[in-house]
């Protein structure tokens, strides 16, 4: 049985949150850069931190960050597919793909960043998070189990 149909406030909200995720995953993709300047931000406080490490490091870290990118391009893609399709037909396996993929994810990754020292990468995990619990909580009723 399906349940209700999530409004499209929430429905929209999580397509734009996910499109975030794409936007973020093609800029550590194509933009090495940036994104050295970012988790040097995150990590160190300092824009410039990653970019003074000998050159092979600076090379691992670009693949090491084109790398994630990719896979958040198709995380995202998953989520946008799931999101405009079967939640917005109130289909609860979206509903709990959704949501145990960010567990799976901020979980695991919010708790090596922080024992590892890197609460700036935690507290970057807290705010992708967000964007995906409001939702999720907002809508979780829609998907709630009827008799």
């Amino acid at each position: 049985m399906n349940a209700r149909s999530p409004s499209r406030f929430w429905q929209r909200w999580l397509l734009a949150a996910s499109a975030l995720v794409l936007v973020f995953g093609l800029l550590l993709l194509v933009a090495p850069a940036a994104g050295l300047a970012l988790f040097g931000v995150v990590a160190y406080q300092s824009t410039t931190a990653l970019t003074q490490l000998d050159a092979n490091v600076q090379t691992y870290l670009r693949l090491s960050h084109a790398v994630i990118g990719a896979v958040m391009i198709g995380w995202s893609v998953t989520l946008l597919v799931l999101v405009a399709g079967p939640f917005r037909r109130g289909e609860r396996y979206a509903w709990w793909a959704v949501a145990g993929s960010m567990a799976a994810w901020f979980v695991p990754d919010t708790l090596y960043s922080l024992t590892s020292g890197f609460v700036g990468n935690a507290v970057l995990n807290v705010g992708f998070a967000l964007l995906f619990a409001v939702p999720l909580a907002a809508t979780f009723r829609d998907f709630a189990a009827r008799d």
